[in-house]
């Protein structure tokens, strides 16, 4: 099973809220600020990884809330 992820991502109308995967934004937000807290909030519901993408596409921060092993290998 493949892991659930959610990404900001630039929008034409703002910031867009987006299941990995999925052409279509779950939501759309004027600022960056707003859709990375729902998105933090939705990720940790759902024990997603969750990444933030820059204006350029690219990710600039990535946060697993979930299926991390613990204690941590190394």
């Amino acid at each position: 099973m493949k892991p659930i992820t959610q990404h900001v991502v630039p929008h034409p109308k703002g910031w867009a809220l987006k299941r990995g995967g999925s052409e279509r934004a779950t939501k759309v937000f004027t600022t960056q600020g707003q859709a990375i807290n729902y998105g933090q909030d939705v990720s940790r519901n759902q024990g997603a990884e969750f990444f933030v993408h820059g204006r350029n596409g690219r990710i600039r921060e990535r946060t697993s809330y979930g299926n991390d092993p613990f204690p941590p290998r190394g």
